[in-house]
């Protein structure tokens, strides 16, 4: 049996509404966006970690054709006492540097936060990251002078013998790691003062509401949900520790006796001063793989992709 359609009422259109217009896909902009940024990663790094990666198999050193030699680079790199110390110095002033910074950003970031909101005094925050890191290490170089420097005429003013900062060998990382910690503070800072924005001001409220003191909200909410952005930094910024190299070579180049020459400045002495690339290269490799494994190690660590801000 077959059921009559009702009549439609009165001035209704039975026909059927108009196609709704189709909206280009964002795939084209997207690709054109891309595009000049793949190039640039091809062009200025994959292609030469790739060729790094090859060069660090054979003995290449510029001036002569290389020949294939397996993994005896590596083999040389393992009994290298210059390639250990480099590491350990290295490794020293990466402790340093983060652990000064991370804590100083922190504290910086909680400041600006809750006391100022004015632009200008993020901005100053935020001036010594946008000097360059040869002038900044130029400038303290003279300030510490032994003999002329401001800062050691200052300690004589209080009854404290000149020092010799980047002279003694116990004294000279950690005045570099020390500079780098006040040029690269107000970035840090910025960072976890973005992610502090993220934190719901009713969550500080209840907390006050309940009797917490600010240490303990610092303790039992700041941190917590600052995590996932405080991993992210920590990752940045030991990466980038590990890569010292311009702060040393206009202080110290190195030395005293090797107290500060960092793997970086050592790699760039046997590429560019001994001319032996491939023995550079496997050094460059190592230092890749060792990178990656502390930046995995932290993420999975400090849980990183997770998050209590709900």
């Amino acid at each position: 049996m077959t059921v009559a359609t009702p009549p439609a009422p009165p001035g209704t259109d039975r026909r059927r509404p108009p196609p709704r217009p189709r909206r280009r896909g964002d795939l084209g902009a997207a690709v054109l966006f891309l595009v000049p940024a793949t190039i640039g990663f091809v062009v200025f790094y994959l292609v030469p970690a790739v060729r790094g990666a090859w060069f660090s198999l054979t003995d290449y050193a510029v001036l002569a054709p290389g020949s294939f030699v397996g993994l005896e680079n590596y083999r040389r790199l393992a009994a290298d006492p210059q390639f250990w110390n480099a590491m350990g110095v290295t490794a020293y002033y990466v402790v340093i540097n983060i652990v000064v910074q991370t804590l100083l950003a922190i504290a910086l970031a909680v400041l600006l936060q809750r006391m100022t909101r004015s632009i200008l005094v993020r901005g100053i925050a935020l001036l010594p990251y946008f000097v360059a890191n040869v002038v900044v290490a130029l400038v303290w170089y003279f300030m510490l002078d032994y003999q002329i420097g401001v800062v050691n005429v200052l300690l004589g003013y209080v009854g404290v013998d000149a020092q010799a900062f980047f002279g003694d060998p116990a004294l000279a990382i950690p005045t570099i790691a020390l500079i780098n910690v006040w040029r690269h503070l107000g970035y840090t800072a910025l960072l976890l003062f973005a992610g502090l924005q993220t934190i719901s001001p009713q969550v500080y409220e209840a907390a006050a509401i309940d009797g917490a003191s600010a240490w303990r909200q610092f303790r039992s909410i700041t941190l917590p949900l600052l995590r996932p952005v405080l991993a992210l930094v920590l990752v940045v910024t030991v990466t980038g520790s590990f890569q010292v190299f311009d702060t040393v070579a206009v202080t110290t180049g190195g030395g005293p006796v090797d107290a500060t020459r960092v793997v970086y400045l050592y790699i760039y002495d046997l590429a560019f001063a001994q001319l032996d690339f491939g023995y550079a290269s496997a050094i460059s490799v190592v230092l890749f793989v060792v990178l990656l494994v502390v930046a995995i190690v932290q993420l999975r660590l400090l849980r990183a992709n997770e998050s209590d801000n709900a």
